[in-house]
């Protein structure tokens, strides 16, 4: 009885040392994150504080640039219409709205927002690579050098969302927008919390949409995703793309719609073939260990 006993003590103690040790471990990476979190804040606060100090730069040319008719969108679309004889619906030359401020610190809140915004788009970077810096300890050998480009690609990836939404989605919408009238009684007075938001909604979300490939590639890591899948749903894909191109851009014309979704088009392809890559890539590991 005694032995049985301190058998299952010793057993219980086992189960105690081991459960201790998996919950320490649980914490020690709770902490890591944490680092890696902060330091990706303070990278944001500090190109925050960059992005404050050239405020008027920012603001007069950046944030404001899709309002003014000197925008390098419009002046390529006027280029693009007396080419092809496109008619002067596609020259824009005039933006009739004005921007207004309702509120007492709005001006105030307004540079910091803005500044946040920017922040926020130039310390992406850094963040995709403190997650690297995070994902990387846990993979093998082979994921380490397979996914090693993760860092540069999601930024390229995000950055040409980025120019994509601002150059080419937001002025379309902001146009589109502002110029539409159901009264000429009513003016457009847009307040610039509206403006911001827009602009920011539409670029951002843009940039994050072409991270597309990168989510492609993880689920087919992890085996979520397959080619064979995403072949067949291609006319499913077609359907949802034009949606999301329709909504992103509210404007009547065919001829924009098919402007903001032929990039995404491209997207899924190209994720189809990251997808078919990964799954060959898996195939011949199979047959290797076989």
């Amino acid at each position: 009885m005694s032995e049985n006993r301190g058998k299952k003590l010793i057993d219980s103690l086992k189960k105690k040392g081991e459960s201790l040790e998996a919950e320490m471990s649980f914490f020690d990476h709770l902490e890591v994150l944490r680092w890696h979190l902060i330091r990706s804040c303070v990278a944001i606060v500090v190109f925050t504080g960059v992005a404050f100090s050239y405020y008027d730069f920012i603001f007069d040319k950046i944030i404001l640039g899709p309002k003014s008719s000197d925008f390098w969108t419009y002046q390529f679309m006027c280029r693009l219409a007396e080419r092809f004889s496109l008619g002067d619906d596609y020259c824009i030359k005039d933006i009739k709205f004005n921007i207004i401020n309702t509120e007492m610190a709005g001006q105030f809140t307004l540079q910091i927002n803005s500044s946040l915004l920017m922040g926020l788009v130039l310390g992406f970077p850094y963040l995709l690579y403190e997650v690297w810096r995070f994902v990387k300890p846990g993979l093998t050998d082979k994921e380490r050098t397979s996914a090693s480009g993760f860092v540069f690609y999601a930024t390229m990836l995000f950055i040409l969302g980025v120019l994509f939404g601002y150059y080419v989605i937001a002025p379309l919408s902001i146009t589109f927008l502002a110029n539409y009238t159901v009264s000429n009684v009513i003016q457009n007075q847009i307040t610039i919390d509206s403006y911001l938001s827009s602009v920011a909604t539409l670029t951002l979300g843009s940039g994050i949409v072409f991270e597309l490939p990168i989510l492609i590639f993880i689920l087919s890591k992890i085996g979520i995703m397959t080619p064979a899948f995403m072949r067949s749903s291609r006319r499913y894909s077609t359907v949802i793309i034009l949606i999301i191109a329709a909504v992103i851009t509210p404007t009547p014309d065919i001829l924009t719609m098919l402007t903001v979704s032929f990039p995404l088009f491209i997207l899924y392809e190209v994720s189809i073939l990251i997808s078919a890559r990964v799954e060959k890539k898996r195939e011949k590991a199979l047959m290797s260990r076989d």
